[in-house]
């Protein structure tokens, strides 16, 4: 079996009422409609603090750093190492990660809970594939193959040379006498830099449910990404959790985490009482080995050309075929497959409402086939009928899964569905909902990352700019960017992440590869030029965002959309959130191929170089 081969059902051929399943999503968005919107989420402190502790690898004191290095990555997740790959690319050597976690891998080196794997394809999702010779071992890998392949990146560019680990940033000052960005951690260092990146990645800050006596109970607790083995047992390669066998345990959440780590759970404890506000949608995931003699035959330049098919393809666009194959541009394949379809009629033209004709059919299709594939797997109807996502997939982060729809046949697992309104309380014995208490000796929380808050708070740190404006005070109204990587009075620092540039949320990594690259040559240019500063003019930067604002493609306000983090949990959108979740009007594969050329015209037009051997401007 190959890599290529189909993730979908077969198609259902019943007419859908398209009146009443619009008036079904309002109805189950309405009852999950809250007024505290973000605030309903805790952060983890008090007794909660540990679950921000490292549990993996013992922290060693030593003494602090007082240096100076040309580039600090701050962030050793994927955007760091992407970064850093491209950097030492471009022949820049003098690179330093540092990063809070007692590794490389960001995301993947916390996440080591049961199941966890990513819902992307390896082959686009794990960065510089050939570049390390690196082949997958499924179509869909599990966490620590995912870890390991962060660790070889690092190996493969010598990026753990002069990394700090278990380091945490507490400060970054830009200091204007001598154009270096300071930068204080918590221990003790004070490192001069002359270029900074930041990539905190954008899930990254545990939260917790606000619920009313969370802080009582008195059973043990623990957050998926800071996953207790000690208390479980099992491990993150997929050993059984044996120390559940006599447990009750509680999980609060069904997200995409919950979805992966929930099969084991209810294979292994005692009882498992998953407590759900909204059911995620679950797609066939179809996992499979990859064929060596396959992959051999692969020729150079591969993983580009699947990079760019598959943002083709799930953005809408057209391909002679379809390399992945998986559940992402199986819908989009459906909306380009009515447009043509309609086109061919004599006399169709083409415009938006052909387009959004074609995506809400395609849409109520693949979502009526989800839901039907929920009364083929779910033995219990009550189960069954809770289970079925009533709304678009793409309002919440669609999952993809073979395992997780059969957990509730598990004897010992129990569906408790609230209705859309959550859990009522927590007490020292358990967890009550609707009245109802359920006893619990451990309670798990699947209740994600913080979205939406300030970027400051999330990356654990504030960088103060020009004038002493922190990003936080900078982005007060939305972010505001060239490409998202460049922001005026941030002289010399560098954002790594989706937004505002390509925002291809199917898959992370292919934004980060390319910020890298950007990143790595215009530090290149601006170290050839001896600039001391590298800055976005006023007029670039407000020409970008005002191009973004005029980009109305947003699933950000949709009326049929359950609240949830794409959407501001159905709060308010206004400037603010659609310019901190917005993309390049043209879609991804535009914006590739626009940073490109941008990067490669040499022009790096709307930067400045200042300062240093330049003697002024060397772009504008």
């Amino acid at each position: 079996m190959s890599a290529t081969d189909g993730a979908s059902e077969p198609k259902q051929a019943e007419p859908i009422d398209r009146e009443a399943l619009r008036a079904r999503y309002r109805a189950e968005r309405d009852k999950r409609l809250r007024s505290d919107g973000n605030a309903q989420y805790i952060e983890p402190t008090g007794r909660f603090a540990h679950f921000l502790d490292d549990p993996y690898v013992e922290r060693v004191e030593r003494e602090p750093l007082f240096d100076e290095v040309t580039v600090a990555i701050i962030g050793g997740g994927f955007a760091g190492l992407c970064t850093g790959a491209r950097l030492k690319q471009a022949g820049i050597d003098d690179v330093r990660i540092i990063e809070g976690g007692g590794d490389v891998g960001g995301a993947w080196y916390w996440n080591r809970y049961p199941g966890a794997m990513c819902d992307t394809a390896a082959m686009i999702y794990l960065p510089l594939l050939e570049e390390t010779g690196h082949m997958p071992s499924q179509k869909y890998t599990f966490a620590p193959e995912i870890f390991e392949h962060a660790r070889r990146i690092a190996t493969t560019f010598g990026l753990y040379d002069n990394a700090l680990f278990s380091t945490e940033v507490k400060g970054l000052v830009l200091d204007e006498t001598t154009s270096r960005w300071i930068i204080r951690t918590d221990r003790g260092d004070e490192i001069r830099a002359r270029f900074v990146t930041m990539g905190p990645g954008p899930l990254h800050r545990p939260k917790l449910p606000g619920i009313p006596g969370i802080e009582t109970f008195g059973g043990h607790c623990f957050h998926t990404s800071r996953w207790d083995y000690a208390y479980t047992g099992g491990d993150p390669a997929g050993a059984p959790l044996e120390r559940l066998a006599d447990k009750r345990v509680g999980i609060i959440g069904t997200g995409a985490t919950a979805v992966q780590c929930i099969q084991p759970l209810a294979r292994d404890a005692l009882e498992l009482y998953v407590f759900q506000r909204t059911p995620s949608s679950i797609d066939v995931r179809n996992n499979h080995s990859i064929e060596p003699d396959w992959f051999a035959e692969l020729e150079p330049g591969w993983q580009q050309k699947w990079l760019i098919n598959f943002a083709t393809l799930q953005t809408g666009g057209f391909a002679d075929e379809d390399l992945v194959k998986d559940g992402w541009t199986d819908i989009a394949q459906r909306i380009r497959d009515r447009v043509v379809a309609e086109m061919s009629v004599e006399g169709a033209t083409l415009g938006p409402e052909t387009i959004a004709r074609a995506f809400e059919d395609s849409d109520d299709e693949k979502m009526t086939e989800i839901r039907a594939r929920v009364d083929a797997i779910v033995n219990d109807r009550a189960a069954a009928e809770a289970l079925k996502p009533w709304y678009r997939q793409l309002c919440k982060r669609p999952c993809f899964h073979d395992e997780y729809l059969q957990s509730y046949n598990e004897p010992g697992a129990h569906l408790v569905d609230t209705g859309g309104k959550g859990v009522e309380r927590i007490d020292e014995k358990g967890v009550w909902v609707a009245g109802v208490h359920y006893p619990l000796d451990c309670l798990i929380f699947a209740s994600g990352f913080e979205v939406g808050t300030d970027y400051g708070r999330r990356a654990g740190f504030d960088a103060v700019g020009r004038g002493g404006q922190t990003l936080s005070e900078r982005w007060s109204d939305g972010m505001q960017s060239l490409h998202g990587i460049h922001v005026h009075g941030f002289p010399n620092l560098f954002v790594v992440g989706p937004s505002q540039g390509a925002n291809l949320i199917s898959n992370i990594t292919h934004n980060l590869t390319e910020a890298g690259a950007t990143i790595a040559s215009v530090l290149a240019h601006a170290l050839e030029s001896g600039a001391a500063e590298v800055e976005v003019s006023t007029a670039a930067e407000q020409a970008w965002v005002q191009m973004l604002e005029g980009n109305t493609q947003s699933f950000l306000g949709n009326p049929d959309c359950t609240p949830g983090y794409y959407n501001n949990e159905g709060g308010p959108i206004g400037r603010r959130e659609r310019l901190n979740s917005s993309g390049y009007p043209m879609g991804p594969v535009a914006y590739f191929q626009y940073i490109d050329g941008w990067r490669k015209s040499g022009k790096f037009e709307g930067l400045e170089f200042r300062g240093g051997e330049t003697n002024g401007d060397t772009a504008s």
